[in-house]
């Protein structure tokens, strides 16, 4: 991966993680189209990087993601219809491209993670988040909706929670985000980023084939119809079995010794 220096973001790769920093502290890592614009190319950079199996989005500072900056705002609130849309297009293909990226992401939450904050990290795979980190859907408060979030949120935490999330645009702690499945563990400030690097671990234990197969899986399997369904997933263990990784990690589970992927 060549290194590059971004305006509003860090990236980098150490032991086959790369990690994506939000680099604005001074305003909270709040979000403006030019962090949108290299979210999306850090994540495309390390979604075709082979040296790349676990990718981690976090905050720098004292907050993972605020939402939207307040100096954005004040810009869009003169834009045209068709200029939103392009902007806001934008945005989605970010999300969609993160939560579509064929290796496994963990979003590791250090504070605030408000609005398209909330949304980010709803894109990913697992979410690990501190005690102190605080959470809030609150677009409805200033007469906007969780639009290009929605999706992920409602996969994440389900209808019935995001209904109650996007109405009421209530603030919720940690413990809170985990009882209702937006977090999946929560930790102390201190222990946050062991515990990261503890599900860090036990990813990269797992073939990295199989994994960007199991989140295609997830991805497709829930809009597939049965008679679908079954030829899809009869193809993909079939020819997971015969490939070269498959082999290797049926032969060491024989031989009763760790597969090569783990070296």
């Amino acid at each position: 991966m060549k290194e590059k220096t971004y305006k509003t973001i860090v990236l980098s790769l150490e032991r086959k993680v790369g990690r994506v920093w939000f680099n604005r502290p001074e305003v909270h890592n709040a979000f403006n189209i030019v962090m949108i614009r290299e979210l999306r190319e850090a994540i495309q950079t390390l979604g075709t990087d082979e040296a790349v199996r676990v990718v981690v989005l976090s905050g720098k500072g004292k907050s993972f993601c605020a939402g939207a900056d307040l100096n954005w705002m004040r810009e869009i609130i003169t834009y045209s219809y068709e200029q939103n849309l392009r902007e806001s297009l934008e945005l989605a293909d970010f999300l969609y491209d993160l939560y579509a990226l064929p290796k496994p992401t963990i979003a590791r939450v250090n504070g605030a993670a408000i609005g398209g904050g909330a949304g980010f990290l709803s894109a990913c795979d697992i979410v690990v988040a501190s005690t102190d980190a605080q959470f809030g859907l609150s677009e409805v408060k200033i007469g906007l909706v969780p639009a290009c979030i929605a999706p992920y949120v409602v996969r994440r935490a389900g209808e019935s929670r995001a209904r109650q999330l996007f109405l009421t645009g209530e603030r919720f702690d940690a413990r809170r985000a985990a009882e209702i499945g937006l977090v999946d563990e929560v930790a102390a400030p201190g222990e946050l980023d062991g515990r990261v690097d503890a599900v860090i671990a036990r990813l990269l234990s797992s073939g990295p084939e199989a994994l960007a197969c199991s989140k295609e899986l997830l991805r497709k399997v829930p809009g597939m119809s049965f008679e679908d369904v079954k030829r899809f997933t009869a193809e993909m263990i079939a020819g997971l079995r015969i490939s070269r990784e498959g082999q290797e990690g049926m032969a060491a589970f024989l031989e009763k010794r760790k597969p090569r992927w783990t070296e």
